[in-house]
């Protein structure tokens, strides 16, 4: 629980500058830009640039000295960047220099964020029990979403109680602040951790990595990460494409958010159980049949109910997959270098196929004129992710055999000591 409160203290701060996209397009580019919002989304995509060097540098870190000490780096630097960001002038008061300070602390955070993902995660796994790890790594997806959630929520109180001109001067500034007043508290709760039971053991005859299999993993990760992306472009599709005000676009996030922190945990009992392959290509196989028919319906009947239920349909499902994926990842990797491939990967992926899927709906939609665009992009990135995951072994101990008695009196014991 520790480690998941110090993540979602993270991801608040970095969603919620995607959930505060127009607001803050107005503010750091010049009033008569008619592409302002693609700019900040492409600003906003900059940020994954510098995840894959956050998750080389910090992951090494964390794989030679600790877990722990990789993770008080990635929240301080977090911290640095949200002030940085929530503190910078707008364009009216500094200029050009208003985008290119933000841009340079958007780097810093997608840094932090890299650095943060693989030490974290690997934590988790190394912490459970094998029978039960992929519900403890599911904590990783539903703290990151209990984050989107309170920044959706506090979007929501603003969008309600100012008004449309406080918002954009001052409203988005004051959430980003709240994200670091918390921050010293991470900190504090992080220093207390002890470092992983697995950080110190080496196994013998651990299975390598193959270039082979590090391409399919990629390609399961480049699935989950652009659908998880494009289902977080709600706000901004509500917003935007179906014009129904910015107090319903924060409540898609906040739909959004409920839903995959009630199934995150139950993707990863589920693949306990049944085996990550099973479940994960079972809500792969339900979203490539059911986005289309969700985006249909929020353009036939342009209500907050409909727009409310397709995010629901859409998340849940991604809940599902992205928890059994994140499980199999770890699982196919050596503990010695653990964090840095998890953290290299996901970063990878994330900087090209997620940091800019937003960016990628949204022109879509602009050059097609068709509000339907989103739902072809991801069913095609579904299906490649799919025949990806099925050249894949499965890794669930129960699955597989490989758990006995013995792992539990291991992992028990260090975890005690």
């Amino acid at each position: 629980m520790a480690v998941g409160v110090g993540n979602a203290l993270e991801f608040y701060d970095f969603g919620t500058f995607a959930y505060f996209a127009i607001q803050i397009s107005r503010t750091f580019f010049p009033p008569d830009s008619t592409h302002g919002l693609l700019y900040t989304l492409a600003t906003f995509g900059v940020g994954f640039l510098t995840r894959p060097l956050g998750a080389l540098v910090i992951g090494r870190y964390a794989d030679r000295v600790g877990r722990t000490a990789a993770m008080l780096t990635s929240c301080s630097l977090m911290g640095l960047g949200i002030l940085g960001t929530a503190l910078t002038p707008g364009f009216a008061r500094i200029g050009m220099a208003a985008p290119v300070l933000l841009m340079c602390f958007r780097l810093m955070q997608g840094f932090a964020v890299g650095g943060e993902v693989g030490p974290s995660t690997a934590y988790l796994a190394e912490c459970a029990p094998p029978p039960h790890r992929g519900l403890y790594v599911a904590l990783q997806l539903a703290t990151q979403y209990a984050a989107g959630l309170a920044s959706g929520i506090v979007g929501f109180v603003l969008a309600l109680t100012l008004s449309s001109a406080q918002l954009e001067d001052w409203g988005w500034r004051l959430a980003l602040l709240l994200g670091v007043l918390v921050v010293p508290a991470g900190l504090y709760i992080r220093r207390r951790l002890p470092e992983s039971p697995a950080q110190a053991t080496v196994v013998a005859g651990e299975r390598r990595m193959g270039p082979t299999l590090l391409v399919r993993l990629m390609l399961v990760g480049a699935a989950c990460t652009t659908c998880a992306y494009v289902v977080d472009y709600m706000n901004t599709y509500v917003q935007d494409t179906l014009k129904l005000g910015v107090h319903f676009g924060f409540g898609a996030t906040i739909v959004e958010g409920l839903v995959v922190m009630g199934m995150a945990p139950l993707g990863g009992a589920l693949s306990d159980r049944l085996g990550r392959k099973r479940v994960m290509v079972s809500a792969l196989a339900a979203l490539v049949l059911a986005v289309g028919p969700a985006y249909l319906a929020m353009t036939t009947w342009r209500g907050p109910w409909v727009a409310y239920a397709a995010t629901a349909l859409l998340a849940g499902l991604q809940a599902l997959m992205v928890t059994c994926a994140i499980t199999l990842m770890l699982e196919s990797m050596p503990r010695t270098m653990r964090a840095t491939v998890f953290g290299l990967l996901y970063a990878v992926v994330v900087a090209v196929f997620g940091g800019f899927a937003q960016f990628i709906v949204h022109s879509l939609i602009e050059l097609t004129g068709n509000p339907l665009a989103p739902a072809g992009y991801l069913i095609l990135i579904l299906l490649i992710g799919g025949a990806a995951v099925l050249g894949v072994r499965e890794t669930a101990p129960r699955a597989t055999g490989a758990a006995s008695p013995a792992d539990f009196g291991v992992v028990s014991a260090k975890i005690a000591s």
